[in-house]
């Protein structure tokens, strides 16, 4: 073989990844988009509403940004993000140095196992019912993903394996929260074998009901909370996003804290990598993590929603799970997930198929809040006219 040909012959092609898994909405999509009155897409989390002016007003601000940002963040960004967990998260003395943001926190999920070092032969652990992208890591660091809520379920193989515990409360598709006694448990855990926690707490802020302060109820726990990591944040890491709470997706903003050595090898590794948050974007997260008052008042909006959506999806025969917290109604009709997908279609609503959420998501649909009050209100008709 010439080498000419051995090259032709090897010549990379990428990595051969599954299909996009929303791609197999395309003829639902379709058929909702054939309403009369219009499409309702209630599939995937986007926010909808205006980003806070004091937040475009931060990013303009900056906008004349010249040199490079650094990896790690502006210790003014950082010293934001301290001051946010201590008021808000009940995570008080945490170090700035352990803090650093990142480009959206969907990056960081599908990048930390490789980033750890995770190979062939380590165990990553995710929740049963799960965003996808947490077994895209596995897969980008040739890792090995297994479905399970607590240590408890792995045999002894398995186990000895487990680098990575992926925790996800308040969870995406099933808005469930882990308690204190929950997260300490399988901080424990992990712990006594080695293994790093990392706890997706995205929808943090967004709780409802029992946990929803603003109404009385309790704050939703992070794995960071002294009650949960005893006072020491060794093998945890907490990730955190601004894109729900603060209408900035576009923005990609997002952070992670927590175990220092980890930090430190993390900072480096995406030094080298060169992903970097963009200076005016870093002010704007900056500015946003100062402010209460507009989460506050986006959580208002989605509470409102929420109790419309409700009321109308369990007219129409739905059962909601969980949905505690975060930006989606866990629901089911005790039918195939695609049926139930079918049905909405045809009223012209899209819904979130559960089945791209893992085998265990079979039969449930997600339906997401994140729709304007006009785009709410028709589907809440739809579903009345229709029960």
């Amino acid at each position: 073989m010439t080498t000419a040909s051995h090259n032709a012959s090897a010549k990379p092609v990428g990595l051969q990844l599954p299909d996009y898994p929303w791609d197999a909405m395309a003829p639902y999509q379709a058929t909702a988009a054939k309403h009369p009155d219009g499409v309702v897409n209630l599939s995937i989390g986007t926010p909808v509403d205006p980003t806070p002016a004091l937040i475009q007003e931060a990013l303009k601000a900056a906008a004349d940004a010249p040199g490079y940002p650094t990896t790690h963040g502006s210790l003014a960004l950082r010293q934001a993000v301290v001051d946010w967990f201590a008021r808000r998260r009940n995570v008080p003395g945490l170090d700035p140095a352990d803090v650093m943001p990142t480009v959206g926190s969907k990056e960081l999920v599908a990048w930390l196992p490789l980033l750890l070092g995770l190979g062939a032969g380590d165990v990553v652990v995710r929740p049963k019912v799960a965003y996808p992208t947490y077994d895209m890591g596995a897969v980008f660091a040739g890792a090995t993903s297994v479905a399970a809520d607590s240590l408890d379920e792995l045999d002894a193989a398995s186990l000895a394996k487990v680098r990575l515990v992926w925790v996800n409360s308040p969870g995406n598709p099933t808005g469930i929260v882990r308690g204190v006694d929950e997260l300490s448990a399988l901080v424990a855990a992990a712990r006594e074998i080695g293994a790093v926690v990392a706890s997706d707490e995205c929808y943090g802020e967004l709780g409802w009901g029992a946990w929803d302060p603003e109404n009385g109820g309790e704050a939703v726990p992070s794995v960071l909370d002294p009650r949960v990591s005893g006072g020491s944040h060794d093998g945890l890491l907490a990730i955190y996003s601004l894109s729900k709470q603060s209408n900035v997706a576009g923005y990609r903003a997002a952070f992670v804290a927590g175990d220092g050595a980890i930090m430190a090898n993390l900072i480096n590794s995406r030094k080298h990598a060169g992903m970097i948050v963009p200076h005016p974007v870093q002010e704007a997260m900056r500015v946003a993590l100062g402010d209460d008052a507009h989460v506050s008042a986006q959580k208002a909006l989605y509470r409102a929603r929420r109790t419309v959506l409700v009321d109308a999806l369990e007219a129409f025969g739905l059962t909601i799970h969980h949905s505690e917290a975060g930006l989606y109604l866990w629901c089911t009709a005790g039918e195939d997930t695609w049926i139930t997908i079918g049905r909405l279609a045809d009223l012209g609503i899209v819904a979130g198929p559960g089945t791209l959420y893992g085998a265990a998501g079979n039969g449930f649909v997600r339906v997401a809040l994140t729709g304007t009050d006009e785009r709410i209100a028709s589907a809440v008709q739809r579903l009345g006219a229709n029960s």
